[in-house]
């Protein structure tokens, strides 16, 4: 059984700084991506930061609205666990936030990759102005 578990977050003023972790488990190879999506109650969710590994290959993508704040890595020690980092924080970042990973090439590929995908508990960021 595949399951996410992800920490961090929290509360920051507007161009403060969060850094949000996540740790998967039941996976036997590192062919996997893994990555964030935000749901803000009322509109539809957005994929954040996503990066895939072995097989599905190596790439890391960003949402327009994140690329040159968010950083998205991967834990040197256990490959198994990223790391979005998340600076100039914006009221607009407020959201629930979800980590996500899927096994499958095809929907690591695509847009909404986190559609199908096991998704963790989610943790809120809340940006003030």
């Amino acid at each position: 059984e595949v399951t996410l578990v992800n920490s961090g977050g929290g509360a920051v003023q507007t161009g403060g700084s969060l850094t949000l972790s996540c740790t998967v488990s039941g996976y036997r190879s590192n062919n996997f991506c893994i990555g964030w999506f935000r749901r803000v109650p009322g509109k539809e969710r957005e994929g954040v930061a996503v990066l895939g590994s072995g097989n599905i290959g190596n790439f890391i993508r960003y949402s327009e609205s994140v690329k040159d704040r968010f950083t998205i890595f991967r834990d040197v020690a256990n490959n198994k666990a990223v790391t979005l980092q998340m600076n100039n924080l914006k009221p607009e970042d407020s959201a629930m936030y979800y980590c996500a990973s899927d096994p499958l090439r095809w929907t690591c590929n695509r847009e909404e990759w986190w559609e199908d995908a096991y998704t963790s508990q989610g943790t809120q960021v809340t940006v003030s102005a």
